[in-house]
């Protein structure tokens, strides 16, 4: 009889591994069922739901007065689902399409290459204009098109266009905002979140063609409007003063024309413009062809002013009682400045002359005479000319609310001491560099009573007035008031200036500034070309208005030592765009008697007219070309 090879023990043990292994599988599916229930569940959803996020209506911009400067309108994206589209259809559909739409023979074929993919969705293309939507809308309703969609896409429009061809108003300021939804530059950009709101979600299941399904839809967050924008812009002389620039831009032949228009009280902007501008509209194209275009100079770019800075150098020394307007003060045409040479522009010495004079006839020697005054050596009077410039915002941003404001480049003698040449180049504008918005708001100062003040371009956020920084007393009143009338004294005394900056019933007072450009490729100044500028204030019976002019890199006929002759200089941009505020605000003049202005001006209809054979000799303004740049 044969042996049974069956044994109990190893029965059990089979047996106790088929148990546990049953227990575990058990165990394993009970915690799949109840324990991760929830969390299978989600991730099941998850691949069936996806959140439809749907953007805000962005809020519009307005100037003062109600004028829309930029809106949000709705424009047809065509959407097609290729893997649904039949083979044989295919070619009509093509041809259909590019007839609609106006495609080139590469556009078609990138068309027919899109529409042979087989992929589930597709975007054809989008911001269709109203007539294209509805041929298209026409043909689904037919059926001779299939497969394809209409989805209305949020799109930015800046409806004015500018003073200069193909540009749109106000864009440097305005910015734009790209296809993502987010604002570029300027107050789109610095709004964005304003603007924008927040977007609708809905929370839906989807068809494997990514499609909701009808009913299950949940919002998961309602969404709030974007808000509007009203500025302190005049959208009139906004036009008028792009309008002046282009030209003066152009006659000059010039790298760039700026300007900015300023309630002097108040911080503000009344206008503010660069050329060359862009159109914001197709702001894809000026990525591709002319990307500089999109920076805004007036707070994005830096330059040495030139004379401008003058005033500066007379706020610390009238202000620290090292001089008075009348204080005489010896311009020798030359000074010798250590190694270097410090020079008037054509050079020739005026003599003993008031200080007031050092500041109309734009003398080099005598602002830097004076700028050593300041104090008992050089370091001290840097420090002095340097607290003064920091105190009037000098090397600071201004706070204006636009995206991408630079400091400026000032260097700190208590950190880098300034060398004699340094502290002389500084007193008249050469090795500092500033914005054009630096220089308005500290001339602003210079004559509303000594407040600094905050430029701001939004004065309401939906019903609610934006937030605007208090003035800061900088000085006293009597030397603000000074001040000014050294500004007025200026443009009433020299008679080149008189003869193209003033204008009847108005006072009008300010200052020029012509710097010669230092190009670090050579080490030398540009024999040819220079930034030119004038600050000044328009009022009635007190400054209303600081208009802040610069020509940069402009190229003038250059006809002696310091005599320069331009198609339009920069006191005369100043005048054109004075008359522009003037009529664009409604500023009504005084009579002759009240204005303040003893000396003979020009008519308010036309220039007066110099002869061709005399030149304006901007005496002063270039130091000389021996001289040193001094600090970056």
């Amino acid at each position: 009889m044969l042996g049974r090879t069956d044994r109990r023990g190893r029965l059990l043990a089979v047996l106790a591994v088929f148990v546990l292994l049953s227990t575990l599988a058990g165990a394993r599916l009970a915690y799949w069922q109840v324990a991760a229930h929830d969390e299978l569940v989600g991730l099941a959803q998850q691949q069936l739901e996806r959140p439809d996020v749907q953007p805000a209506t962005r809020g519009s911009i307005y100037d003062r007065t109600g004028v829309l400067l930029a809106t949000t309108v709705y424009r047809d994206q065509l959407i097609a689902y290729p893997d649904q589209i039949p083979a044989a259809q295919q070619p009509s559909t093509v041809s259909t399409l590019a007839s609609i739409l106006g495609l080139d023979p590469k556009g078609t074929a990138a068309l027919a290459a899109q529409l042979d993919s087989n992929a589930a969705y597709a975007v054809l293309a989008s911001g269709l204009t109203s007539a294209q939507s509805q041929a298209i809308q026409a043909d689904l309703d037919s059926g001779s098109l299939t497969e394809l969609s209409l989805v209305p896409q949020p799109v930015r429009v800046y409806p004015n266009p500018g003073g200069a061809p193909a540009t749109t108003l106000a864009s440097q300021l305005l910015g734009f905002v790209n296809d993502a939804g987010q604002g570029q530059y300027g107050i789109e950009q610095r709004y964005q979140s304003l603007l924008a709101g927040q977007p609708r979600v809905v929370m839906a299941e989807r068809d494997v063609a990514g499609r909701p399904i009808a009913g299950t839809e949940v919002v998961t967050n309602p969404g709030t409007p974007g808000e509007d924008l009203r500025l302190t812009v005049d959208a009139g002389l906004q036009l008028a003063v792009e309008k002046e620039l282009n030209a003066a831009w152009i006659a000059d032949y010039a790298t760039s024309a700026s300007a900015i228009v300023m309630d002097a009280g108040t911080g503000a902007v009344l206008a503010w413009a660069s050329e060359p501008s862009y159109n914001a509209n197709d702001y894809q194209a000026v990525a591709r062809q002319a990307p500089a275009d999109f920076v805004d100079p007036l707070i994005s770019s830096v330059y040495e002013p030139g004379s401008v800075m003058k005033m500066f150098t007379a706020t610390a020394a009238i202000g620290r009682n090292v001089v008075t307007p009348t204080t005489l003060i010896n311009d020798s045409g030359v000074m010798q400045v250590g190694p270097v040479q410090i020079a008037d522009a054509d050079r020739r010495p005026m003599g003993m002359i008031p200080f007031q004079e050092v500041i109309a006839y734009s003398r080099n020697v005598g602002a830097a005479r004076v700028a050593r005054m300041l104090g008992n050596s050089v370091n001290s009077a840097s420090a002095v000319l340097y607290n003064s410039w920091t105190q009037m915002g000098i090397g600071q941003l201004t706070g204006v609310d636009l995206a991408g404001e630079l400091p400026g480049l000032v260097t700190n003698p208590a950190v880098t001491p300034w060398t004699a040449v340094d502290l002389a180049n500084h007193s008249f504008g050469q090795g500092v560099a500033v914005t054009l918005a630096q220089l308005a708001r500290g001339y602003a100062a210079m004559v509303n009573g000594g407040r600094l003040v905050q430029p701001h371009v939004v004065s309401a956020i939906g019903d609610r007035p934006a937030l605007v920084a208090a003035p800061t007393q900088v000085m006293s009143p009597e030397l603000s008031a000074t001040l000014t009338k050294i500004m007025r004294y200026t443009v009433t005394s020299v008679p080149w200036y008189a003869a193209w900056t003033l204008i009847p019933g108005y006072n009008v007072g300010g200052k020029t500034g012509t710097a010669q450009i230092w190009d670090p490729h050579t080490g030398n100044w540009m024999s040819n070309y220079f930034d030119f500028s004038f600050i000044g204030y328009l009022g009635r019976q007190r400054p209303e208005l600081i208009i802040a002019v610069e020509i940069n890199h402009g190229r003038p006929d250059i006809l002696g030592q310091g005599i320069f002759q331009q198609n339009i200089t920069s006191n005369e941009l100043f005048r054109r765009i004075a008359r522009d505020a003037i009529q664009a605000l409604d500023m009504a003049p005084l009579p002759a008697s009240a204005s303040g202005s003893a000396t003979p001006t020009p008519s308010l209809g036309a220039p007066v007219a110099l002869p061709t054979s005399t030149p304006l000799p901007w005496s002063g303004e270039v130091p000389a070309p021996t001289a040193s740049p001094g600090s970056p």
